[in-house]
């Protein structure tokens, strides 16, 4: 048995969906349900995901799907009246079909921390993320890194800048990689290997190319697209 709140909710995030394709903001359901904070949505939304109502689509911005709808709900149409039509569950389960579904066009990048476009330092785990058109990526699995430096100036990448980096482990002669130097600190370089070294160049005149043993240096990603802000 769901609460007043958890009831409304549901409904409110499932009539959105039919009308726009797209699932409520978390400001928009706190004003809906005339909630203090948005704190409150968050319980709300563990709730019916715990009790099977709801379901968030990982690594995705404002991306919520209905499951199922509580047993005691009334369609919103079905208006009995005299001499009308009663709206049947069919029917407006046949609604629910065609609905559009949500509409994923941002994606929640995981944010790993700072790595350097200078001398290397630390990109570290973290439970921030960064809202990214997806239209910047490309397949496979994607994080993002601010970048901290201007040693790859001169390919256009600048301090504060942000990193999208598609996840692997291997990379071609002259692409911009993410390379976690002996196990510890990660750098943004162009990647070269040249006489059983592994070198990792900048991008500015003013920084002198990093020589490294093939073992000292592992690749995690290559630089997939820049996102920039403007204050």
């Amino acid at each position: 048995m769901l609460t007043a709140k958890q009831h409304e909710l549901i409904r409110f995030i499932q009539q959105r969906l039919e009308e726009t394709g797209i699932s409520p903001s978390f400001e928009e359901m706190k004003e809906a349900l005339d909630l203090k904070s948005k704190s409150g949505v968050h319980r709300l939304i563990s709730a019916l995901e715990e009790r099977g109502f709801l379901r968030r689509l990982p690594n995705r911005a404002r991306a919520l799907e209905v499951i199922r709808q509580p047993e005691d709900a009334t369609p919103a149409r079905a208006v009995v009246t005299a001499g009308a039509n009663v709206v049947s569950l069919a029917a407006t389960a046949a609604a629910k079909t065609s609905a559009p579904a949500p509409a994923n066009d941002v994606i929640e990048l995981p944010l790993h921390g700072r790595i350097a476009a200078g001398a290397p330092i630390e990109a570290f785990e973290g439970h921030t993320t960064l809202p990214v058109p997806a239209a910047l990526l490309g397949p496979g699995e994607h994080y993002a890194l601010e970048v901290s430096g201007d040693s790859m100036i001169e390919a256009g990448i600048f301090d504060g800048d942000y990193a999208l980096v598609r996840r692997t482990n291997t990379a071609r002669d002259g692409e911009i990689v993410v390379a976690l130097v002996r196990g510890e600190e990660a750098t943004l370089k162009y990647l070269h290997k040249e006489g059983g070294k592994v070198r990792l160049n900048p991008a500015n005149a003013s920084y002198d190319p990093q020589f490294y043993r093939p073992d000292e240096v592992e690749v995690q990603g290559k630089l997939a697209g820049l996102l920039r802000r403007y204050h």
